[in-house]
């Protein structure tokens, strides 16, 4: 690598526009509360640490003419995009479900600024996507999204063109996952709506002059809190065994 100064310069660029691509939108690196300064010095540390392994991967891959070079960095690019954009559809999963469980326990809080982004959103789902995201960090995701950007050298190398197909399937395939994944999460705050509902109907029908609307809305915060207090633990829980069925 000493040898040819040049091509090592070069071969980090490479490795950087793949690593720096993937941490632009990584969750929680990719947050407004992170300077930019602090992700270029994370994706450079990165670089460093895996050029050396990559090192066979992109050497041989790099082409002195500029035309070829620059569409390599831009075929990079993207592909680390499309690694990090596989976790962040995952981690905006979150939002989702804290979304529907805001509206079956109809916490209807006013919005209140993003804890992560430069957006405004619900009490709860602020609670629920930073708890989602710390148990995310705990669980040590970004070393797994590492060690699988350093296997995408083997299933997508450089050099060989941006797939767009297979890009497009893998979204897709983390839409489909997360999407289930957060339904299931959901799905005893949507029951408890569904069954509340019914009772109060029936209620409704019984004793139609007592407006049943605003008796039963205290009560049905109440019972989702509840619910969303023994639940909280378990639901982070699965959330977080969730995190490898997107990985595969």
């Amino acid at each position: 690598m000493i040898q040819d100064p040049e091509g090592l310069v070069l071969a980090l660029v490479v490795v950087f526009c793949r690593i720096g691509g993937c941490i632009m939108v990584l969750p929680g690196f990719s947050t407004a509360r992170i300077p930019v300064m602090v992700r270029i010095f994370i994706s450079v540390t990165v670089s460093l640490a895996l050029l050396p392994l990559m090192w066979n991967d992109v050497y041989p891959k790099i082409e002195r003419g500029i035309s070829n070079y620059v569409l390599l960095i831009a075929m990079e690019t993207l592909t680390g995009v499309v690694l990090g954009l596989i976790t962040r559809f995952y981690a905006l999963g979150l939002q989702f479900l804290g979304t529907v469980i805001t509206m079956m326990i109809g916490l209807n809080t006013p919005p209140a600024n993003d804890i992560l982004d430069d957006t405004s959103e619900g009490q709860l789902t602020n609670l629920i996507t930073f708890a989602g995201l710390m148990v995310l960090f705990m669980l040590d995701f970004h070393h797994q999204l590492f060690l699988a950007i350093a296997q995408s050298y083997k299933t997508w190398p450089p050099g060989a063109g941006f797939e767009a197909q297979k890009a497009l399937v893998s979204l897709v395939d983390t839409l489909s996952t997360t999407f289930t994944i957060m339904l299931r999460l959901a799905s005893p705050f949507i029951l408890f709506n569904v069954l509340f509902n019914m009772a109060i109907g029936f209620i409704n029908k019984l004793a139609p002059v007592v407006p049943v609307f605003f008796i039963s809305t205290p009560y049905l915060v109440l019972g989702g809190t509840i619910l969303l207090y023994f639940g909280a633990a378990a639901m982070l829980s699965l959330f977080g065994d969730g995190f490898s069925q997107v990985l595969r």
